[in-house]
């Protein structure tokens, strides 16, 4: 009474992100992925490939019809707002749209330890302030250790140690004039505050 050995599961990778041929559409771009799926395994997603070129003729009449044209042919009735608002959007993955960011200098103070605090200085590079630059100038006025960091959205700013939000406004607005007082913001209790 000898069992027999499960044979081992043969998985398709996919030749162009490496991922099994089934996860291609989780993977880190489904688009350049989607001519080889065509040809080497047309059966995993029937409903992407089926229609073939007629669906690809519909959703554009579609997108014709709702106005979505691909630049040049016709004119839209926003005219010239509508163009400027397109500029400011940007699309994220998964068609979402993310807003341009506006320059501001958003400073936070986070309190660690009950006594001690960290305030950070987020959005001076918006401005054309060079970080690293602006932390040694932070640490000199204020005597403290000043550093560059990457938040936790993975954008850099400066932690400064110490509560130094009395005098950071007057400090930024005279050591960078670029920065005006009315784009530098506190986040107290959660909310943004404006300085000035």
């Amino acid at each position: 009474m000898a069992t027999e050995k499960p044979e081992p599961v043969k998985v398709l990778y996919c030749g162009v992100c490496g991922l099994p041929a089934e996860y291609c559409e989780f993977g880190p771009d489904f688009d350049k992925c989607k001519p080889w799926l065509r040809d080497h395994a047309p059966d995993l997603y029937p409903d992407l490939f089926a229609g073939g070129e007629k669906d690809v003729e519909k959703t554009a009449e579609q997108l014709q019809g709702v106005g979505i044209s691909s630049g040049g042919g016709a004119a839209s009735s926003g005219g010239e707002a509508s163009a400027s608002k397109q500029e400011e959007v940007k699309r994220l993955p998964g068609g979402k749209i993310k807003k341009k960011e506006k320059p501001e200098v958003v400073i936070e103070k986070i309190v660690r330890n009950k006594r001690k605090c960290v305030t950070v200085v987020k959005g001076l590079e918006l401005f054309g302030v060079k970080l690293s630059d602006a932390s040694k100038k932070l640490g000199k006025k204020f005597a403290t250790g000043a550093s560059v960091v990457k938040g936790p959205t993975e954008k850099e700013q400066i932690d400064v140690q110490g509560d130094i939000s009395y005098d950071i406004v007057e400090f930024i607005t005279d050591t960078w004039p670029d920065v005006p007082e009315s784009a530098i913001f506190f986040i107290e209790d959660g909310k943004k505050v404006p300085a000035a």
